[in-house]
Formats: C-alpha cells, structure tokens, sequence
C-alpha cells in the first residue's frame, strides 16, 4: 500500500475536501450572508481543495485515458469559471441589443477573455518556467537542464505536446482574422470550435502511457478498475462543482475590494477576475511541479491556453445569439480588436519559443516583462509619441497601443520561426505522425543550433 507523507493517502483527500466544506456549507447549501472579506478568504480555500482534488483526478484518470486527455479534462475543468463569466457577460449583451449596456457588457466579455488568456502566457507559462527551474534541484526534476547559471538553465518539453503547439498555431493565425468581420461570428465559432474538436480525437489517439506517481494518485490507481472510475469521476464532478460555485464569488469578492480602493470596474474585470479564475489551474500545475511532472504540467498549461483560445472565443457567439433570440455576431469595438490582436500576438510570439519543446529562463522572463509592459502601459493610460519612419509622429494611446504591442510580439516571433523554421517543421511532421496514431519513439532530430 502506497502511503502520503500524512499516513494514509485518503487523509490527504478527505483534507483537501475539508477545505471546501465552509464555504459550501455557509454559502452554498445554507446561504449565509458573508462579508466581502470572509467570501473571499473561504472562496479561496475551497478553489485550495477543489485544485488539489482535480490535480489528483487528472494522475489517476492516466491509469485509463491518454495522459494527454485527462490532461485536456482537468484543463477544461480548471478554467469553467472563466466560461461562467465570460458567458454571462455574452448573455448581458444581448439582452437590450443596440443600448449603452449591450455595447458595455459585449466589451466586458471580450476584456475578460482576452485578459485571462494573455495572464495565462505572461504570468503563468513564464511563472511556471521560473518556479520549476527554481524547484529542480530538490525535485530532481529530469526536465531542467542546467547550463551553468539560473538564467541559462533550460526547462525541455515531452515532444508529444507537438499536436497541442500545432492546434494552437492554427487557432492563433486564424483569430488574426476575427476581428476582421467586426465581431465573432458563426464562421469563427465553426472553425474554432471544430479545432478543439479535432484536438480531443487526437488526444484519445495518443498512447496510454503514465509516470509512476506516489501517494494519493499511486494509492488511487491500484483499485479495481471500475472502483477506480468511479473515484476518478467523483473527483473531477466533486472539484469542477466546487471550482464552478467558489471561483466566481472569489473573483467578484476581489472586484469588490479592488474597486473599494479606487481601481476601475473595468481593469478588475479584465485583469484581477481572470487572475482569480485562473487560479486553480495554476495551483494544479504547481503541484505537478513540486512532484517533479513539469512536463505534465506544461501540457496542462498548453491545453488550457488551446481551450481558452478555442472554446471560450467561439461560444461567446452562440451565447449572445440565445441571448438575443436570434443569431447576430457579437460586436466588437475597435478598442476590443486592437485587445484580440494583441492577444493573438502574444500567443505567436509564444509558441515561437515553444517549438524548441523547451523554455529557457532568458525566454520565461522575456515573456513575463512583455506582459508587464503591455499591462502597466493599460492601467496606467500612459500615452507616448514616437517618430516612425515612413509614418511621423505617432501618438501610442489606448487601440493604437495595443496594436502597437502586437507589432512588437509579431516582428519577435517572425524572427524567431524564421531563425526557427527547421524546429517547426520538426512540430508538422510530428504532429502528423502522432495525430496518425504514430507514437514510437525517436531520437532527437538536430536542431539548427547543433
């Protein structure tokens, strides 16, 4: 019997579920009035308990389903609440079409997504990069390579997440277009919604390989199957509840403090709400982290940015559409395109340093100052005036420096897959084979720095 460091391993489940019981006993089942303080600080716990508990879900699920799609399970269950407020800001939209209000809540619900999906890379792929680097020596995590110094040390990625890099390539290009047609529409809910769609078959296809793990997923694994199911199924129903009621209370919670000290709606809604729906996703990775599964880790962060940046853009429409009683496309602003394209860009620039199926730290620091840069110029409102070559005086302020930042990601990624172009060849043609069901091993293929 495979023991935790606190005895039994159902110990360490029972704890975790403990840590949801006050706020789902005050809150949710006997509805107690809570101060804003106390709704956070409980809400917080329970998205504690409930990220460990799918966490441990998602490594005893490997036992019957391709890492890669329990991966993708825990990943869509982690974000749910950022669908929960994006869809009911959607649904607000649509429902006095053509007023002040509509035209608001559409902006909130685009400020909301994209908010989520560039923290997702800036803080949260960077962040993690840092933290598994900084763990590697007492994990002994086989992932990290050291190259001398803390800044040149290396994170390498499982190749496999090569299928993850090409589906998010596609939905990354593609939503260059979105903002194209003046707002997200039936053709982009199609294309992106059949992209993630193709990704899941894809992710069923993969092989069912899974690492050794010790205590609780260990002790879970070596029931019978059909107990072993059930216990899976438990623990992702039990923690996607429990994320689904305690995350959005949590991120209003922290609206409302925020906005008490003078910080405006719309920032808390853009960047503070995402942050605080993210949250359970980051803590799932950092326990893969500190068990040593950084790759896993990865793969999760990966397949949420997939999902976020498929499902979450394509059903806004659909949502605004039942909303309204008929389709329309839902609006979208200049400011809320220019928020798309950056967003977009981002995401390129990012994966051009992922098709080396490695992160450096130079590369996480470079992605997490980017982010920086980008968020201080929009809470702050600064504007500049530059001279551009060709063009004069430019003034950088509100749409104008948002597409200012995504020139600055895309002309940083051009020039990385260019220098890159044998690396992402290197991703088709394994994305190929393993979306073909081709999963034998190979040698590493040289890179263009060998």
């Amino acid at each position: 019997m495979v023991r935790s460091r606190l005895g039994h391993p159902l110990v360490a489940v029972f704890g975790a579920a403990l840590l949801t019981a006050p706020w789902l006993g005050l809150h949710t089942i006997f509805g107690v009035s809570l101060t804003t303080g106390v709704t956070v600080a409980l809400s917080g716990i329970a998205v504690l308990g409930a990220s460990f508990l799918l966490a441990w879900g998602a490594e005893t699920a490997e036992a019957d389903v391709p890492r890669a799609f329990a991966l993708a399970v825990l990943a869509v269950l982690a974000v749910a609440p950022e669908y929960a407020v994006d869809a009911l800001y959607a649904w607000e939209a649509g429902i006095n079409p053509g007023t002040p209000e509509s035209a608001e809540a559409a902006s909130l619900a685009v400020a909301n997504m994209t908010g989520a999906n560039r923290i997702l890379i800036g803080i949260g792929w960077s962040a993690i990069a840092l933290f598994t680097v900084y763990r590697a020596k007492a994990t002994g995590d086989t992932a990290v390579e050291s190259r001398g110094s803390f800044l040149s040390s290396v994170v390498n990625l499982d190749k496999d997440i090569s299928v993850e890099i090409l589906f998010l390539f596609a939905a990354t290009l593609f939503a260059f277009f979105v903002p194209l047609g003046g707002g997200i529409g039936a053709f982009d809910m199609i294309v992106l919604v059949g992209l993630y769609v193709a990704y899941i078959v894809a992710a069923l296809n993969a092989p069912h390989e899974h690492e050794e793990n010790i205590g609780v997923p260990a002790y879970l694994q070596s029931y019978p199957k059909l107990k072993r199911i059930a216990t899976t199924l438990t623990l992702f129903v039990f923690s996607g509840m429990v994320i689904l009621v305690a995350v959005e209370p949590f991120a209003h919670g922290l609206e409302d403090l925020g906005t008490a000290v003078g910080i405006p709606p719309f920032l808390m809604i853009q960047w503070v709400a995402p942050l605080a729906s993210e949250s359970p996703e980051l803590i799932v990775v950092a326990y893969l982290v500190n068990k040593a599964r950084s790759t896993a880790g990865f793969n999760a962060l990966i397949s949420s940015k997939l999902n976020q940046w498929t499902l979450l853009i394509g059903t806004l429409v659909l949502v605004y559409s039942l909303s309204l009683g008929y389709y329309a496309p839902l609006p979208l602003d200049v400011h809320q395109q220019g928020e798309i394209w950056l967003t977009a860009a981002q995401s390129y620039f990012a994966l051009a340093l992922l098709i080396t199926f490695s992160l450096s730290v130079r590369e996480a620091i470079a992605l997490l100052v980017l982010f920086f840069a980008q968020f201080v110029y929009s809470v702050t409102g600064m504007v500049v005036t530059l001279p551009i070559p060709g063009v004069g005086m430019v003034t950088f302020d509100g749409p104008t420096a948002l597409f200012g930042f995504s020139v600055v990601y895309m002309v940083l990624g051009t020039v990385l897959f260019v220098l890159r172009r044998r690396e992402l060849a290197e991703v088709a043609r394994l994305s190929v084979r393993r979306i073909r069901g081709d999963y034998e091993r190979e040698e590493a293929t040289p890179t263009a720095d060998d």
